[in-house]
């Protein structure tokens, strides 16, 4: 004898996204409204899933767009410390019209304002020298084995210590000087991902007062398969 009563719930129910929620995200992500209302569709309404899940697929958008040419973009300054550092950055993208929108000279700014505080000495990993990399290396090498570790320890301590080499000397694997979650690589990603156009660094200059030198940086041209 079948049975009355509520019905049962539809587990397969989309749940009820408001348009006022969906703005919220566009505003905090700058991600079209209509992939807001995917992803906080998929999040089942939780906004802070929501924004992991259009990180990550910024981050999918980075990797298609990684191949595309990047003619255009801006320069940008920063001055620190009343005047005692200066930094000039250039960031290319693919176009004038995303060259000057409001989110791509703020994306330069922060990344000027981050070179001036945290100093880099080379754009990415494949842009620091054999030269660099075999001495840090060798320094690392020496310093553990004189602490008696066998060899294959050694080993493993030195590649822990590179990296680490790598986050302190490249910039887009620093900490973002806002956010230490995030790396310079992840916030330019993110910043693809919002605007749809392949985004680099292509060189800064950062001068201090009192230094015997400055530091000017270039990334080497990315090797397009043959």
């Amino acid at each position: 004898m079948a049975t009355t009563g509520s019905p049962e719930p539809n587990d397969n129910k989309q749940p009820n996204i408001s348009a006022a929620k969906v703005k919220e995200l566009r505003d905090l992500t700058g991600a079209p409204m209509m992939d807001c209302k995917k992803a906080l569709t998929e999040a089942n309404g939780d906004a802070e899933k929501a924004v992991v899940i259009l990180r990550k697929r910024g981050a999918a958008v980075a990797q298609k767009k990684a191949a595309r040419i990047t003619s255009e973009g801006s320069v940008a300054q920063y001055i620190h410390a009343g005047g005692k550092i200066g930094v000039l950055v250039e960031v290319n993208c693919e176009s004038d019209f995303v060259a000057r929108t409001d989110d791509f000279k703020r994306l330069i700014s922060e990344i000027a304002m981050h070179i001036a505080a945290s100093d880099p000495k080379f754009i990415r990993k494949e842009d620091v020298t054999s030269e660099d990399y075999e001495r840090e290396k060798d320094i690392f090498r020496a310093q553990t084995a004189a602490m008696g570790k066998p060899p294959q320890v050694v080993d493993k301590i030195v590649e822990g210590k590179m990296a680490k080499f790598y986050e302190e000397v490249c910039l887009y694997e620093q900490p973002y000087i806002r956010d230490q979650a995030v790396t310079i690589s992840q916030l330019i990603t993110t910043a693809i991902g919002k605007l749809g156009e392949n985004i680099s660094v292509r060189r800064f200059a950062r001068f201090k007062v009192g230094d015997a030198g400055e530091t000017i940086a270039v990334s080497k041209p990315e090797q397009k398969p043959e």
